[in-house]
């Protein structure tokens, strides 16, 4: 039966075989049509997970933010006629913090197979890195850029960890992970856990758990471009 596959993606700049189980590149070379968050990248790692695939025989279907999600329903009509379509977002694994779930939600409605392949996730990989509470967790992605309103969300995120024991989860734009660290120092507890997870999966993988208090003696390395994802407990 044909399928909507949800293909995971590398998280950087990582050898395909060190992440990406073979029978996800079974699966590639069985579908000719691609829903993509970005058709340049995706792209990309097509030729990295095979340079000798046609690329030019491939239908790519762009749903990243400047896409129309209108036409998401239109993307899936090879699905209908009973043909494979895969599911590609920027890093790591589609409908997850990620426009492909308005996809998804279209091929749950009409009773189309939905199948989501292993690959990696800088959610549960940092949750499971972190040494935070697993059994229950919550992702925030963006935090507001507003300098008050940011404290009052961190304020609110640490206050919901210590009353739920649940683990606060959010990222960033690379370039502002120095100052959203500033921002967790200021705004949390010296006792509240923060740990930063850089460059999951990659050669500048690094994930540190400290408490507020050691973060201040110790500071933040220059992370400079890599995306990191930042976890709290209090």
């Amino acid at each position: 039966m044909a399928a909507l596959y949800l293909i995971p993606v590398t998280l950087g700049a990582t050898a395909i075989d060190k992440v990406i189980p073979a029978y996800n590149i079974a699966v590639i070379h069985q579908c000719r049509h691609f829903i993509v968050e970005e058709i340049r990248t995706a792209r990309r790692f097509l030729k990295a997970v095979d340079r000798d695939i046609d690329i030019d025989a491939l239908t790519f279907y762009e749903m990243g933010k400047h896409a129309d999600s209108a036409r998401f329903s239109q993307y899936l009509e090879p699905l209908r006629r009973g043909e494979n379509v895969g599911v590609i977002s920027e890093a790591g694994c589609p409908a997850v913090a990620d426009p492909g779930a308005d996809v998804v939600a279209i091929a749950q409605r009409e009773g189309l197979e939905v199948v989501p392949l292993v690959g990696p996730s800088s959610i549960l990989l940092s949750v499971m890195a972190s040494g935070f509470n697993g059994q229950s967790f919550a992702f925030h992605g963006y935090l507001p850029i507003d300098a008050a309103q940011r404290s009052k969300r961190l304020k609110m995120l640490e206050a919901r960890s210590v009353s739920e024991k649940q683990t606060q989860l959010f990222i960033e734009t690379p370039y502002r992970n120095a100052k959203l660290f500033a921002d967790i120092c200021h705004a949390c507890s010296p006792r509240t856990r923060l740990c930063v997870a850089a460059g999951i999966t990659t050669d500048e993988e690094w994930i540190k758990t400290r408490t507020i208090k050691e973060w201040k003696q110790t500071g933040l390395p220059d992370l400079g471009k890599i995306p990191a994802i930042f976890l709290i407990m209090g």
